[in-house]
């Protein structure tokens, strides 16, 4: 693991997003309630926040941290199809948090392809990137 015992800690926030392709019917059904396995948006969502608690033990290397807020936020979007999927992550330490925000993204992305997978197998789970980060030493960072 990087040293990071002498860095200061500062407010750190990140924003990842990510999209889950598929069918017009499949995100029909999903936005209806209609997957057997049950309520894939608020699973999605509880499995992104519980993955960003848990991605010192997903990652090597990476460092554990006391985060102070998680955000999974999914949008149905017609023009896709699909999920759009956008998670934040902040903390105040020594690290930054893109880690934590871009797991977020990959296990909620799973989750809805894990529930809707009966219907669909032909979903796609694409761009998922790091779209801003605040704190620490870079400051502001805000891929296109």
């Amino acid at each position: 693991m990087v040293d990071v015992g002498g860095k200061p800690d500062s407010e750190r926030t990140a924003i990842a997003r990510g999209e889950v392709r598929m069918q017009p019917h499949t995100l029909a059904l999903i936005r209806e309630g209609a997957m057997k396995k049950g309520d894939v948006l608020t699973t999605a969502q509880l499995a992104g926040i519980m993955a960003a608690k848990r991605t010192a033990e997903l990652i090597p290397l990476c460092h554990p941290l006391a985060l102070t807020q998680v955000e999974v936020d999914l949008e149905l979007d017609d023009n896709l199809p699909g999920v759009l999927i956008t998670a934040t992550a902040r903390t105040i330490g020594k690290t930054g948090v893109e880690m934590e925000a871009l797991t977020a993204v990959s296990v909620a992305a799973l989750t809805i392809y894990d529930m809707a997978k009966a219907v669909e197998k032909t979903m796609t789970i694409d761009n998922i990137r790091l779209v801003e980060k605040r704190g620490g030493r870079s400051g502001l960072v805000v891929n296109a």
